[in-house]
């Protein structure tokens, strides 16, 4: 699915309108295919580093007749959550986010972006509605205008800290359709994963290899530092300043 008929212009630099226009095809796709299938899933792998073969800027959606192993565990974790504290977990954890701040990256009336306690990749960000939201097709469309606006936030900031436009891979998880439609997913809360592997600079990454890969992940960095590195950037777009300047020198020649 491609975000737009340019293939030069990714979505920090598409107007709001024009990012809503893809979530609401978002919301299409998982009212549509999910009437049938258990699991839909929307991703995006931005750049070459995560294997994005196509430079124009798209997502993937796939529906599975299965549920896959990674929403699978995500179920049953807040279903016990659920069931011992009557609240969906990534509710209430959105909240205490807040309340702490220094986790947060970006937020706004009904959306909060932050780096998650647990994070592994180094700039690794979890986008989390305010309230209790199943899937994206149930999100309202003030919501919806809202999650184009914080998404242009966020995706500016990621460029911004290497100048460069930022690779990474997200997606979204929502609460399982087809079949599951019938079912009480009150657990549930859907949320945005983005997992960006760059580390130092727009050349160095992260690598899951070795002790990773073999005993438990490391990070090179806390999540508070992380959070702190992309609050602090400006939400103005390094192109944009970069745009602004060489203008500025050409009416002083």
């Amino acid at each position: 699915m491609c975000f737009h008929p340019w293939s030069d212009i990714t979505l920090p630099f598409m107007k709001t309108p024009e990012v809503v226009k893809v979530i609401d095809k978002w919301a299409e796709l998982v009212e549509d295919l999910g009437s049938t299938y258990p699991w839909v899933q929307i991703f995006e792998n931005k750049g070459a580093v995560m294997g994005c073969s196509n430079p124009h800027p798209h997502c993937q959606v796939w529906a599975s007749s299965f549920l896959p192993n990674e929403p699978a565990l995500s179920d049953r974790c807040q279903r016990d959550y659920h069931q011992k504290h009557g609240e969906p977990l990534l509710l209430q954890y959105a909240k205490q986010e807040a309340e702490k701040k220094e986790r947060v990256v970006v937020q706004s009336s009904h959306w909060l972006a932050v780096v998650p306690y647990w994070a592994t990749w180094p700039y690794q960000t979890l986008l989390l509605p305010r309230r209790h939201v199943l899937r994206i097709n149930d999100l309202t469309a003030e919501e919806r205008e809202d999650l184009a606006a914080i998404m242009k936030r966020l995706l500016t900031k990621y460029d911004n800290l290497f100048e460069v436009s930022f690779p990474y891979s997200m997606g979204w998880h929502g609460a399982p359709t087809g079949p599951h439609l019938k079912e009480d997913n009150s657990h549930w809360q859907l949320h945005a994963h983005y997992y960006p592997p760059l580390l130092r600079s727009a050349t160095v990454k992260k690598f899951m290899v070795g002790y990773e890969m073999l005993a438990q992940e490391q990070r090179d960095l806390t999540p508070e530092q992380a959070a702190e590195k992309l609050r602090n950037l400006p939400e103005e777009h390094y192109k944009s300043r970069e745009e602004q300047e060489g203008a500025g020198k050409e009416r002083m020649k």
